[in-house]
Protein backbone atom coordinates (compact mmCIF):
# COMPACT_ATOMS: atom_id res chain seq x y z
CA UNK A 1 0.00 0.00 0.00
CA UNK A 2 3.06 1.89 -0.44
CA UNK A 3 2.16 3.34 -3.77
CA UNK A 4 5.70 4.06 -4.55
CA UNK A 5 5.03 4.88 -7.78
CA UNK A 6 2.28 7.62 -7.15
CA UNK A 7 5.41 9.27 -4.74
CA UNK A 8 8.00 9.20 -7.50
CA UNK A 9 5.87 11.09 -10.14
CA UNK A 10 5.49 13.94 -6.84
CA UNK A 11 8.64 14.06 -6.70
CA UNK A 12 9.71 14.56 -9.71
CA UNK A 13 7.18 17.24 -10.30
CA UNK A 14 8.71 18.81 -7.16
CA UNK A 15 12.50 18.78 -8.83
CA UNK A 16 12.06 19.18 -12.18
CA UNK A 17 11.43 22.75 -12.31
CA UNK A 18 14.85 23.06 -10.28
CA UNK A 19 18.10 23.49 -12.86
CA UNK A 20 21.50 22.33 -11.55
CA UNK A 21 24.34 24.75 -12.02
CA UNK A 22 27.09 23.31 -13.60
CA UNK A 23 29.33 26.63 -14.06
CA UNK A 24 32.37 28.16 -12.38
CA UNK A 25 34.89 31.17 -12.54
CA UNK A 26 38.13 30.59 -14.97
CA UNK A 27 40.13 32.34 -12.11
CA UNK A 28 40.75 29.36 -10.05
CA UNK A 29 44.05 30.68 -8.61
CA UNK A 30 42.30 33.05 -6.11
CA UNK A 31 41.78 31.05 -2.83
CA UNK A 32 38.96 33.18 -1.62
CA UNK A 33 37.20 36.17 -1.64
CA UNK A 34 33.77 37.94 -0.25
CA UNK A 35 30.76 36.99 -3.28
CA UNK A 36 30.99 40.83 -4.35
CA UNK A 37 32.80 42.66 -7.29
CA UNK A 38 34.84 45.42 -7.51
CA UNK A 39 32.79 46.87 -10.37
CA UNK A 40 29.12 46.65 -10.04
CA UNK A 41 28.57 48.16 -13.61
CA UNK A 42 30.29 45.43 -14.80
CA UNK A 43 27.63 42.10 -16.56
CA UNK A 44 29.18 38.97 -14.38
CA UNK A 45 31.44 36.31 -15.94
CA UNK A 46 28.93 33.69 -17.69
CA UNK A 47 29.68 29.87 -16.26
CA UNK A 48 32.49 28.07 -17.83
CA UNK A 49 33.65 24.50 -17.91
CA UNK A 50 37.66 25.18 -16.40
CA UNK A 51 38.61 23.47 -13.96
CA UNK A 52 36.55 23.88 -10.95
CA UNK A 53 38.85 23.70 -8.11
CA UNK A 54 41.28 26.26 -6.68
CA UNK A 55 44.59 24.98 -8.77
CA UNK A 56 46.51 25.62 -5.42
CA UNK A 57 44.17 24.12 -3.12
CA UNK A 58 45.67 20.85 -1.61
CA UNK A 59 43.25 19.82 1.44
CA UNK A 60 39.43 18.47 0.29
CA UNK A 61 36.36 20.15 1.58
CA UNK A 62 36.20 18.47 4.83
CA UNK A 63 39.61 19.57 6.01
CA UNK A 64 39.69 23.24 4.53
CA UNK A 65 36.40 23.53 6.86
CA UNK A 66 38.52 22.15 9.67
CA UNK A 67 41.17 24.75 9.07
CA UNK A 68 39.02 27.69 9.36
CA UNK A 69 38.23 27.01 12.68
CA UNK A 70 34.54 28.82 12.25
CA UNK A 71 33.06 25.42 11.43
CA UNK A 72 33.14 23.29 14.22
CA UNK A 73 29.39 22.51 14.25
CA UNK A 74 29.37 21.71 10.58
CA UNK A 75 32.03 19.32 10.74
CA UNK A 76 30.30 17.67 13.99
CA UNK A 77 27.16 17.82 11.94
CA UNK A 78 28.93 16.25 8.50
CA UNK A 79 30.42 13.25 10.93
CA UNK A 80 27.45 12.32 13.35
CA UNK A 81 25.41 11.85 9.13
CA UNK A 82 28.13 9.90 8.14
CA UNK A 83 28.80 12.45 5.05
CA UNK A 84 32.68 12.81 6.25
CA UNK A 85 33.89 10.53 3.37
CA UNK A 86 31.36 11.79 1.20
CA UNK A 87 33.20 15.38 1.01
CA UNK A 88 36.60 14.14 1.40
CA UNK A 89 36.04 11.93 -2.74
CA UNK A 90 36.74 13.34 -5.91
CA UNK A 91 33.39 15.59 -6.65
CA UNK A 92 33.49 18.11 -7.03
CA UNK A 93 31.02 19.50 -4.79
CA UNK A 94 29.74 23.20 -3.51
CA UNK A 95 28.83 23.39 -0.38
CA UNK A 96 26.45 26.69 1.22
CA UNK A 97 29.04 25.62 4.93
CA UNK A 98 27.23 27.55 7.75
CA UNK A 99 29.52 29.14 10.53
CA UNK A 100 29.30 28.16 14.21
CA UNK A 101 27.67 31.56 14.67
CA UNK A 102 24.99 30.46 11.95
CA UNK A 103 24.26 27.32 13.98
CA UNK A 104 24.24 29.53 16.84
CA UNK A 105 20.75 31.27 15.50
CA UNK A 106 19.02 27.75 16.06
CA UNK A 107 17.48 26.38 19.06
CA UNK A 108 20.39 24.60 21.55
CA UNK A 109 18.06 22.11 22.26
CA UNK A 110 17.14 21.54 18.45
CA UNK A 111 20.86 21.44 17.54
CA UNK A 112 21.49 18.91 20.36
CA UNK A 113 18.85 16.62 19.00
CA UNK A 114 19.91 16.79 15.23
CA UNK A 115 23.24 15.43 16.58
CA UNK A 116 21.40 12.38 18.49
CA UNK A 117 21.27 9.09 16.82
CA UNK A 118 17.37 9.19 16.42
CA UNK A 119 17.98 11.92 14.22
CA UNK A 120 20.56 11.09 11.80
CA UNK A 121 18.46 11.32 8.64
CA UNK A 122 17.03 14.13 9.48
CA UNK A 123 20.74 15.47 9.96
CA UNK A 124 21.49 14.38 6.78
CA UNK A 125 18.90 15.51 4.74
CA UNK A 126 19.76 19.04 5.70
CA UNK A 127 23.65 18.93 5.38
CA UNK A 128 22.88 17.42 1.84
CA UNK A 129 19.85 20.38 1.30
CA UNK A 130 23.80 22.51 1.56
CA UNK A 131 25.46 20.47 -1.10
CA UNK A 132 25.13 21.29 -5.36
CA UNK A 133 27.29 18.30 -7.04
CA UNK A 134 28.97 20.64 -8.72
CA UNK A 135 31.49 23.46 -8.32
CA UNK A 136 29.93 26.70 -8.77
CA UNK A 137 32.21 29.91 -7.88
CA UNK A 138 30.51 33.35 -7.21
CA UNK A 139 31.20 34.98 -11.00
CA UNK A 140 28.32 32.18 -12.08
CA UNK A 141 25.51 33.50 -10.32
CA UNK A 142 26.38 37.40 -9.13
CA UNK A 143 23.47 39.28 -11.38
CA UNK A 144 21.16 36.61 -11.86
CA UNK A 145 18.64 34.84 -9.62
CA UNK A 146 18.80 30.68 -10.37
CA UNK A 147 17.22 27.82 -9.33
CA UNK A 148 19.32 25.15 -8.23
CA UNK A 149 18.91 21.50 -7.00
CA UNK A 150 20.96 20.10 -3.94
CA UNK A 151 21.82 16.58 -3.45
CA UNK A 152 18.90 15.87 -1.64
CA UNK A 153 16.83 16.76 -4.87
CA UNK A 154 15.55 19.90 -3.09
CA UNK A 155 15.67 23.60 -4.82
CA UNK A 156 17.80 25.96 -3.80
CA UNK A 157 16.72 29.68 -4.94
CA UNK A 158 20.85 31.74 -5.76
CA UNK A 159 19.86 34.96 -5.62
CA UNK A 160 22.56 37.43 -7.06
CA UNK A 161 20.77 40.64 -8.26
CA UNK A 162 20.60 42.48 -4.75
CA UNK A 163 23.15 45.31 -3.51
CA UNK A 164 25.98 42.87 -4.93
CA UNK A 165 25.44 40.37 -2.95
CA UNK A 166 24.18 36.58 -3.03
CA UNK A 167 21.60 34.50 -1.12
CA UNK A 168 20.54 31.62 -0.66
CA UNK A 169 17.25 31.11 0.73
CA UNK A 170 17.20 33.75 3.61
CA UNK A 171 20.58 33.41 3.98
CA UNK A 172 23.80 35.90 2.72
CA UNK A 173 27.02 34.56 1.79
CA UNK A 174 29.56 36.28 3.33
CA UNK A 175 32.85 34.80 2.08
CA UNK A 176 32.82 33.00 -1.53
CA UNK A 177 34.97 31.18 -3.91
CA UNK A 178 37.01 29.44 -0.76
CA UNK A 179 38.70 26.79 -3.02
CA UNK A 180 39.07 22.54 -1.90
CA UNK A 181 40.84 20.40 -4.09
CA UNK A 182 37.77 18.30 -4.63
CA UNK A 183 34.88 21.81 -5.01
CA UNK A 184 34.18 24.87 -3.71
CA UNK A 185 32.70 26.38 -0.05
CA UNK A 186 30.66 29.58 0.27
CA UNK A 187 30.09 31.08 4.07
CA UNK A 188 26.65 31.20 5.08
CA UNK A 189 25.37 33.18 8.38
CA UNK A 190 22.27 30.85 8.58
CA UNK A 191 21.43 27.22 8.04
CA UNK A 192 18.96 25.98 5.54
CA UNK A 193 16.26 23.96 5.23
CA UNK A 194 14.55 22.32 2.85
CA UNK A 195 10.50 22.83 2.70
CA UNK A 196 8.08 20.41 4.23
CA UNK A 197 7.38 18.46 1.00
CA UNK A 198 10.74 17.92 0.46
CA UNK A 199 11.55 16.13 3.50
CA UNK A 200 9.14 13.83 2.92
CA UNK A 201 9.95 13.43 -0.50
CA UNK A 202 13.74 12.56 0.68
CA UNK A 203 13.01 10.98 4.20
CA UNK A 204 13.93 7.11 4.34
CA UNK A 205 15.91 5.81 7.21
CA UNK A 206 15.48 2.23 6.27
CA UNK A 207 12.29 1.96 8.14
CA UNK A 208 10.20 4.50 7.88
CA UNK A 209 8.98 6.49 5.04
CA UNK A 210 6.35 9.04 3.64
CA UNK A 211 5.60 7.26 0.22
CA UNK A 212 1.59 7.34 0.72
CA UNK A 213 1.60 10.62 2.46
CA UNK A 214 3.59 12.04 -0.11
CA UNK A 215 1.22 10.45 -2.85
CA UNK A 216 -1.51 11.78 -1.29
CA UNK A 217 -0.42 15.03 -1.01
CA UNK A 218 -0.26 15.04 -5.04
CA UNK A 219 -3.60 13.22 -5.42
CA UNK A 220 -5.26 16.59 -3.19
CA UNK A 221 -3.27 19.18 -4.80
CA UNK A 222 -1.64 20.54 -1.28
CA UNK A 223 1.79 20.27 -2.45
CA UNK A 224 1.83 23.82 -3.23
CA UNK A 225 0.68 25.26 -0.31
CA UNK A 226 2.83 23.07 1.89
CA UNK A 227 6.06 24.10 -0.17
CA UNK A 228 4.65 27.84 0.68
CA UNK A 229 5.94 29.79 3.45
CA UNK A 230 3.17 28.80 6.22
CA UNK A 231 4.62 28.61 8.54
CA UNK A 232 2.71 24.80 9.39
CA UNK A 233 2.63 22.15 11.57
CA UNK A 234 2.28 18.65 10.14
CA UNK A 235 1.74 15.40 11.83
CA UNK A 236 3.09 13.48 9.23
CA UNK A 237 2.15 9.45 8.85
CA UNK A 238 4.22 7.24 7.99
CA UNK A 239 4.00 4.63 5.79
CA UNK A 240 2.92 1.69 8.49
CA UNK A 241 0.24 4.20 9.65
CA UNK A 242 -1.58 4.09 6.20
CA UNK A 243 -1.53 0.29 6.28
CA UNK A 244 -3.26 0.35 9.25
CA UNK A 245 -6.64 1.97 7.56
CA UNK A 246 -9.23 -0.98 5.58
CA UNK A 247 -8.22 -2.65 2.60
CA UNK A 248 -8.78 0.13 -0.54
CA UNK A 249 -8.98 3.08 1.76
CA UNK A 250 -5.69 4.60 0.51
CA UNK A 251 -6.49 3.84 -3.02
CA UNK A 252 -9.95 5.09 -3.00
CA UNK A 253 -8.86 8.33 -1.73
CA UNK A 254 -6.54 8.87 -4.63
CA UNK A 255 -9.00 8.97 -7.12
CA UNK A 256 -9.94 12.38 -8.33
CA UNK A 257 -13.58 11.86 -7.05
CA UNK A 258 -12.51 11.52 -3.95
CA UNK A 259 -10.32 14.79 -3.63
CA UNK A 260 -12.31 16.82 -1.30
CA UNK A 261 -12.56 13.95 1.09
CA UNK A 262 -8.56 13.39 0.94
CA UNK A 263 -7.91 17.22 1.37
CA UNK A 264 -10.42 17.41 4.44
CA UNK A 265 -8.23 14.10 5.76
CA UNK A 266 -4.90 15.61 4.85
CA UNK A 267 -5.86 18.78 6.34
CA UNK A 268 -6.49 17.74 9.81
CA UNK A 269 -3.24 16.73 10.14
CA UNK A 270 -1.99 20.30 9.93
CA UNK A 271 -2.00 22.74 12.00
CA UNK A 272 -0.81 27.11 11.91
CA UNK A 273 2.47 27.61 12.51
CA UNK A 274 5.43 26.40 13.82
CA UNK A 275 4.81 24.25 16.78
CA UNK A 276 8.10 22.53 18.05
CA UNK A 277 7.86 19.96 21.18
CA UNK A 278 9.27 22.20 23.71
CA UNK A 279 5.54 24.42 23.17
CA UNK A 280 2.83 21.81 22.63
CA UNK A 281 0.32 21.74 25.62
CA UNK A 282 -2.40 19.71 26.16
CA UNK A 283 -5.65 20.32 24.89
CA UNK A 284 -7.80 20.73 21.79
CA UNK A 285 -6.01 22.10 18.85
CA UNK A 286 -7.71 23.72 15.75
CA UNK A 287 -6.65 22.25 12.00
CA UNK A 288 -7.02 23.48 8.90
CA UNK A 289 -9.45 20.95 8.10
CA UNK A 290 -11.73 23.49 10.51
CA UNK A 291 -11.60 20.53 12.86
CA UNK A 292 -10.40 20.08 16.24
CA UNK A 293 -8.42 17.09 17.52
CA UNK A 294 -7.19 16.58 21.30
CA UNK A 295 -3.33 16.43 22.16
CA UNK A 296 -3.00 14.64 25.11
CA UNK A 297 0.23 12.83 27.27
CA UNK A 298 -0.16 9.25 27.99
CA UNK A 299 3.43 7.52 29.61
CA UNK A 300 4.83 10.20 29.51
CA UNK A 301 4.68 10.72 25.89
CA UNK A 302 2.53 12.80 23.49
CA UNK A 303 -0.76 11.44 21.62
CA UNK A 304 -3.10 12.74 18.90
CA UNK A 305 -6.53 11.70 19.38
CA UNK A 306 -9.14 12.56 16.61
CA UNK A 307 -12.94 12.32 15.55
CA UNK A 308 -13.37 9.63 18.32
CA UNK A 309 -11.92 8.13 21.38
CA UNK A 310 -10.70 5.05 19.29
CA UNK A 311 -9.07 7.10 16.31
CA UNK A 312 -5.50 7.70 18.22
CA UNK A 313 -1.97 8.51 17.13
CA UNK A 314 1.25 8.38 18.51
CA UNK A 315 3.86 11.02 17.95
CA UNK A 316 6.99 8.63 17.43
CA UNK A 317 9.59 11.21 16.10
CA UNK A 318 9.01 15.17 17.05
CA UNK A 319 10.80 18.61 15.50
CA UNK A 320 11.59 17.63 12.25
CA UNK A 321 12.72 21.53 11.01
CA UNK A 322 11.67 22.81 7.57
CA UNK A 323 12.21 26.03 6.57
CA UNK A 324 8.34 26.79 6.53
CA UNK A 325 7.24 24.85 9.45
CA UNK A 326 8.25 21.15 11.42
CA UNK A 327 7.12 17.79 11.02
CA UNK A 328 6.09 15.92 14.02
CA UNK A 329 5.83 11.57 12.68
CA UNK A 330 2.60 9.95 14.10
CA UNK A 331 2.06 6.18 13.58
CA UNK A 332 -1.67 6.14 12.71
CA UNK A 333 -3.87 8.23 10.11
CA UNK A 334 -6.08 10.62 12.26
CA UNK A 335 -9.66 10.80 10.36
CA UNK A 336 -12.04 14.00 11.19
CA UNK A 337 -15.06 13.89 12.85
CA UNK A 338 -18.15 13.46 10.23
Amino acid sequence: MFLRKHASVVAMSLTAAAVALTGCDSDDATPSRPMTSPDTTTKPTEPTTTTPTDAMATKDIVDTAVGAGSFDTLVAAVKAAGLESTLRGSGPFTVFAPTDAAFGKLDSALVQKLTSPAYKTVLTNILKHHVLGSAVKASAVLGKVTDATSVLGSSLRIDGTRNNQVRIGGALVTQADVGAKNGVIHVLDSVLLPNIVESAVAYDDGATKFSTLVAAVGAAELATLLSGPGPFTVFAPTDEAFAKLPAGTVESLLRPENRAQLQGILKYHVVSGAVFEKDVRPGEVSTANGAKFTVSVEDGKPVITGGTSANKANIVLTDIPNSNGVIHVIDTVIIPPN
